[in-house]
């Protein structure tokens, strides 16, 4: 495979990866916590509503975890294209 070509593979596979974790995050955050508020009001979890849920801790736990795959994705990524820091 030729070098660019091999670039390209790589900052597609990066974008790709970067547009799934913005739409996850924006989903959570603002979809669930804001806009399916209401929907989700009847299902309880730890004494609250799951849209409460969801805007108080949710979207902050969903976001740390999306931090940690993006970490570990990003780290196969680069070995798998031979960019790796090591």
């Amino acid at each position: 495979m030729s070098e660019p070509s091999k670039d390209n593979a790589y900052w597609s596979a990066n974008l790709r990866l970067i547009t799934w974790s913005l739409v996850i995050w924006a989903l959570v955050s603002f979809g669930f916590a804001i806009l399916l508020r209401p929907l989700l009001s009847g299902i309880t979890v730890g004494g609250s509503d799951l849209g409460f849920w969801f805007a108080q801790q949710g979207s902050i736990l969903v976001f740390l975890i999306l931090i940690f795959f993006y970490a570990w994705r990003m780290n196969k990524l680069d070995r798998d294209h031979g960019v790796d820091e090591i």
